[in-house]
């Protein structure tokens, strides 16, 4: 990471609580959700998580799971960019997996670039069963 890019890294105090609720879940959280775990630190608007949800999924420290309308922390905070990520969630007990798949990335660059598409970013959810639950 260059000093520019952690500079801009710095997390406020709202930030820095709404980023350890998530790191700290057993799995995605709502906005509301998260407000409840951190009233007791000071933050009492349902703006003040969204303002520190929107700076950490600028990040990259977090992402937004917009089919369950819910947030995640990022499995892979380092990288510096996430231009395809995807999770498997698991409709029986809510768990969720991030991963990234260099092939699946080439194959929607490939059809991006063959209809004059370009892809700043791409999320993709996939919804089934974990192999505890598919196997119980």
């Amino acid at each position: 990471m260059t000093a520019a890019s952690s500079q801009a890294r710095v997390l406020t105090r709202n930030q820095e609580l709404v980023c350890a609720v998530l790191d700290n879940a057993e799995g995605p959280l709502s906005a509301y959700t998260i407000l409840d775990r951190v009233r007791a630190d000071g933050i009492r608007a349902p703006q003040q998580v969204y303002r520190a949800l929107d700076k950490l999924l600028a990040f990259g420290l977090v992402h937004r799971l917009e089919s369950i309308n819910a947030f995640v922390a990022c499995s892979h905070p380092a990288h510096e960019t996430h231009s395809m990520t995807a999770f498997a969630i698991c409709e029986a007990c809510g768990n969720v997996s991030e991963f990234s798949d260099v092939s699946l990335a080439a194959r929607l660059q490939g059809w991006a670039g063959g209809e004059g598409f370009r892809i700043n970013k791409s999320t993709i959810e996939v919804h089934g069963l974990c192999d505890a639950c598919a196997a119980a």
